[in-house]
């Protein structure tokens, strides 16, 4: 008998009591599951710490949920809104485009555009082959006509190609030209490689086009039984100015087109011009056509725009510069930006939900396993409750949903030092590709995932789950170490997202006294950024406790804040690199890339940035003469000796798996107060690549000084002030010996000393400070 497996997310991450929810499921060996609303409060089950926790809350959405099999469209492409059946031609025709392709030996068709339809046969396309060569398509059913060319086409080579076809005679012709320079192509005109390719061939059959088969570019219609229609022969590349004439083009004419003339508007139906549409706030998903009828193209999946095009100069690197050279519109066969599940349940939230970390439970068979599925959302209170707020970091967790280097990333190993610890939904995760794929992965084709998100289950964004790479806790479980420290010390809180304030900005955090970060906040919006600045700035008591903190820069479009864009550049420590010139985001404009490259390094905001990551073992804080001066030594009190954590859930220590330090070079404030430091960590800790410039020997934990977290505290304006703590592992170390610990003293301290109106403890000193030294 099959065991049930079930998987599950929501169409929200943060609500508010009262608030209606839609869960998606998708349940297989089962059609029910037992749900319950479930308030999570800590998701580690390491032996030394609590143990899981959470607490089953009344709701009406309580009991049994009827659940089916649910179907994933996979992949990226664009359907054209064709409601006259413009595009239907029952005559002759010519299909063109520029075209990118970046995995033509995949051995299969792809389809590039076209009206197809694959079960059937009917209606016709411009695709590739099995064998990696652009090939025209036509079919009426019973008998279906290919013409192939008689070159293969090279991977990341810029070609322009068309197919044209005479109803009256037959006669289908093929035409490829590579249209290489000096920068568009992986290859340079010196590589002694056959890109042109001119065929012909007299068809027998001419398309038949079926009224539901839709007009696609990067994909073709289909249908399966128990699933229904999708789109199959999913394309791998790049599409500039793709269109459609309805007549034959002479070769003359196509070649033309190939060299950047606008198509003649005789027989001209539709005419995409993909570098149409562009602002310094970017682009969304809708193509333009120019052509006569204005046959508009909707991406699926987030088809990737901010692109170089086939004219590329290599002048500009942005299509805030040279819109026009941006016409490139990237398709991934593996793509995908919202599961588009049917709806399980609406539930209304309870009224009287207190702000936290909530998930739905389902359990089914026996309830364990993949049996056992949470679906986390975060309720925020109707108003703020609390002078404390734990801002849940889920851009990061976004960023990092369902991702698989443990799988692969050949660097994954050699980094951690450890082989991947697997579970059942690692091995889940490993064999699902409709579970999609996270910003640290890659697409089939080799480029980096520049979009993730989080209308999918995410099964690492779940209480219980370890990183298979690291064998810890990471981020969301991890945070809620934090949450369970926060109720076990009784201190009243709500909670925030990052989505909420990217949504809201400043005016999010405002009301708050004591904002208290999480453990691995690294994607930041650049209105996220802004808002955290200029709340401690205005007076706001911030408390870092993370370490490789506001690092990537990241971008949300307002309409679709569960999408997270990325983009990989620079010297930083990262598992993919943007090409060329594209290193703007689609969704707003901003440059992508680390923050530091961009002259905003955390350092400037909370004291202390990315130094070092390594795996395996972390170390404890040593107090630093700093801490004794009688402006800060509040923050140590009630500690004795010099050691601070060394114990935690993560590698045995409160210092470790991410660090930070100080740098007044990259905008530490002068003022800053050094509170303890770490040291002596193993040489899997290496020193972030961002801060060197030549590599040598003796860039790693045992050697270099730098390779250490530090504990920092520092006043702002207005009252306000700053804790960091320099480590992901900082957190984890919370709820150690049933929180009575070192680390979980001083971060009361700091807590108690926030909430509290007015100056800070210590604060009376800072006059005479000079004296006292």
């Amino acid at each position: 008998m099959t065991k049930p497996k079930l998987f599950g997310y929501s169409d929200k991450l943060s609500v508010k009591p009262g608030d209606l929810l839609q869960f998606y499921v998708n349940g297989e060996g089962t059609d029910r599951a037992e749900a319950k609303l479930v308030r999570l409060i800590h998701g580690d089950q390491h032996p030394s710490g609590p143990g899981f926790m959470e607490e089953e809350i009344d709701c009406h959405a309580n009991g049994t949920w009827q659940v089916e099999r649910q179907y994933t469209q996979l992949g990226s492409f664009l359907q054209v809104a064709d409601s006259s059946s413009r595009l239907a031609l029952e005559g002759s025709l010519t299909v063109f485009a520029f075209i990118c392709p970046t995995r033509p030996q995949l051995e299969c068709r792809q389809t590039l555009i076209g009206r197809w339809d694959n079960r059937e046969g009917c209606g016709f396309y411009l695709g590739i082959s099995q064998n990696g060569r652009l090939e025209f398509t036509v079919g009426q059913g019973a008998e279906v006509d290919r013409l192939e060319a008689d070159v293969p086409m090279q991977a990341n080579t810029w070609y322009f190609v068309a197919a044209a076809f005479e109803a009256k005679t037959g006669r289908a012709s093929l035409f490829q030209e590579g249209v290489l320079n000096r920068y568009n192509s992986l290859l340079s005109r010196v590589a002694l490689v056959q890109h042109s390719a001119h065929v012909s061939a007299t068809f027998r059959s001419r398309q038949k086009n079926l009224p539901a088969t839709p007009f696609l570019i990067g994909g073709a219609h289909d249908w399966q039984d128990g699933r229904g229609q999708f789109v199959s022969q999913l394309y791998c590349g790049k599409i500039d100015r793709p269109g459609l004439f309805d007549r034959a083009l002479s070769r003359e004419e196509s070649e033309q087109i190939g060299f950047g003339q606008k198509p003649s508007p005789q027989g001209l139906v539709a005419y995409w011009d993909t570098a149409a549409g562009y602002t310094d706030a970017g682009i969304g998903d809708v193509v333009t056509d120019i052509g006569p009828f204005r046959l508009h193209a909707e991406g699926h999946n987030r088809p990737v725009r901010g692109q170089t095009g086939w004219n590329w100069s290599g002048r500009n690197d942005s299509f805030r510069l040279a819109p026009q050279e941006y016409g490139g519109i990237e398709f991934h066969a593996d793509a995908l930006t919202d599961c588009d599940w049917k709806v399980t349940k609406a539930v209304k939230l309870p009224q009287t939900l207190r702000s936290g970390a909530y998930a739905i439970r389902l359990r089914a068979g026996e309830g364990t396993g993949l049996g056992e599925e949470y679906i986390p959302f975060f309720v925020r209170p109707t108003k703020p409750t609390s002078r404390i707020a734990f801002l849940f970091p889920t851009a990061s967790y976004i960023a990092y949903a369902n991702e698989r280097q443990s799988f692969e990333a050949p660097i994954t190993q050699p980094v951690t030092g450890m082989p991947a610890i697997l579970s059942d939904i690692d091995i889940e995760l490993g064999k699902r590709d409709e579970l999609g794929l996270s910003a640290c992965d890659h697409w089939a084709d080799g480029q980096g995932v520049c979009y993730s998100s989080y209308h999918r289950p995410i099964v690492n964004m779940r209480p219980k789950y370890r990183s298979s790479s690291a064998n810890v806790a990471w981020q969301f479980p991890a945070d809620l170490s934090v949450i369970a420290w926060l109720e076990h010390r009784g201190y009243d809180y709500d909670v925030l997202t990052d989505e909420d304030l990217e949504r809201e900005g400043i005016e999010a955090l405002k009301p708050y006294t004591c904002i208290i970060s999480g453990t691995h906040p690294e994607y930041y919006s650049e209105r996220m950024l802004d808002a955290t600045e200029d709340y401690i700035a205005g007076g706001g008591r911030y408390i870092y406790l993370g370490g490789n903190g506001f690092h990537w820069s990241v971008a949300f479009r307002p309409d679709e804040p569960w999408v997270v864009e990325c983009r990989k550049f620079g010297p930083a420590w990262k598992t993919w690199d943007a090409r060329p010139g594209e290193y703007y985001m689609a969704s707003n404009g901003q440059k992508g890339g680390a923050w530091r490259a961009q002259g905003r390094p955390a350092q400037k905001v909370v004291g202390v940035g990315f130094i070092s990551e390594g795996y395996g073992k972390s170390q404890f804080y040593r107090r630093m003469p700093d801490s004794y001066h009688r402006t800060v030594s509040w923050l140590t009190k009630g500690i004795e000796g010099e050691i601070i954590g060394d114990f935690g859930l993560a590698y045995g220590g409160a210092a470790g798996v991410a660090l930070d330090r100080c740098d007044p070079s990259l905008g530490t404030p002068p003022h800053v107060k050094l509170i303890a430091s770490s040291g002596g960590h193993t040489d899997s800790y290496l020193v972030n690549p961002e801060v060197i410039h030549y590599a040598f020997e003796g860039l790693s934990g045992s050697y270099d000084y730098r390779v250490r977290a530090d504990m920092a505290f520092f006043t702002a304006p207005n009252h306000g002030a700053v804790f960091s703590a320099g480590s992901v592992a900082f957190g984890q170390a919370l709820p150690v010996k049933s929180f009575d610990n070192n680390v979980s003293r001083l971060l009361a301290n700091v807590v108690e000393a926030f909430v509290k109106p007015g100056a800070l403890p210590g604060s009376w000193w800072i006059s005479e400070e000079k004296q006292w030294r």
